[in-house]
């Protein structure tokens, strides 16, 4: 394994990274606190407890994966795309490196970035409400596994998008109101059955239920299948980067 081409690839992702974390880091954070004022505030006012958690604890989970997997895609997608725009993706791709190697400095790096973003978020949701873990060791499981997992997700899409339009499309058209849909603000229990049921062929649900298990030990479907899904999901993430790398697919047009 070539590790320093790994690394270089890493730290040049990462420097990006440094030089706009105004966009990168500060936005989401403000963001969030917004969140935690208007919904914590406003709806928690209303809502007192749902499964025996204060609301405004209660979304602190669903906010982090919000932003998890929002960002996981965002910057593994730009993070692949723009050597495509820019005409610099065959250095790499003609570079002794595998597409082992490759993937692994790019999506490295993107989870890399969004982990420490979830961190930040976690830190900052302490200013707001008090927290507790029970599962600290599992908590960091789905951090990294939800992380790695939407960084591939986004080096697909990345590969992909012929544009910056469509670079967005699928954050903004399929993840974030996934998200919004999967239980980041409320419980599963509080839907009629028939939405329950419904809510159920949504896969971000089983991130955000299991993720929540790990803080408060309530979730909305088990914790066995909440894994078994984010599993199944990085197989086929990962079966769709080896077929992108065997194909060639837009890499070597």
């Amino acid at each position: 394994m070539n590790l320093p081409a790994i690394a270089a690839i890493y730290k040049f992702e990462m420097a990006r990274w440094g030089r706009t974390l105004l966009q990168s880091l500060v936005a989401p954070v403000i963001a969030t606190a917004l969140y935690f004022v208007v919904f914590g505030a406003a709806i928690g006012s209303r809502i007192a407890e749902i499964d025996g958690v204060p609301y405004g604890a209660f979304i602190v989970p669903g906010l982090i994966m919000l932003n998890l997997l929002t960002q996981s895609v965002a910057n593994a997608s730009f993070g692949i795309y723009f050597p495509r725009f820019s005409g610099t993706i065959y250095e790499p791709l003609s570079a002794p490196l595998s597409p082992f190697e490759i993937v692994t400095g790019y999506v490295g790096a993107a989870a890399t970035k969004s982990i420490i973003l979830g961190l930040i978020i976690l830190a900052t949701a302490t200013l707001f409400v008090p927290l507790r873990i029970d599962h600290p060791v599992w908590m960091v499981v789905f951090l990294l596994l939800t992380a790695v997992t939407f960084s591939l997700l986004g080096f697909v899409i990345g590969i992909w998008a012929e544009g910056f339009e469509q670079l967005q499309l699928v954050p903004l058209l399929i993840i974030t109101p996934l998200t919004f849909l999967g239980g980041t603000f409320y419980s599963l229990n509080v839907l009629p059955p028939v939405w329950q049921t419904v809510s159920l062929f949504n896969p971000v649900v089983y991130l955000v239920s299991g993720f929540r298990w790990s803080f408060y030990s309530t979730s909305d479907v088990s914790v066995e299948v909440s894994l078994m899904m984010i599993g199944l999901f990085l197989a086929i993430c990962l079966g769709a980067v080896w077929w992108v790398f065997k194909t060639g697919y837009r890499l070597k047009s």
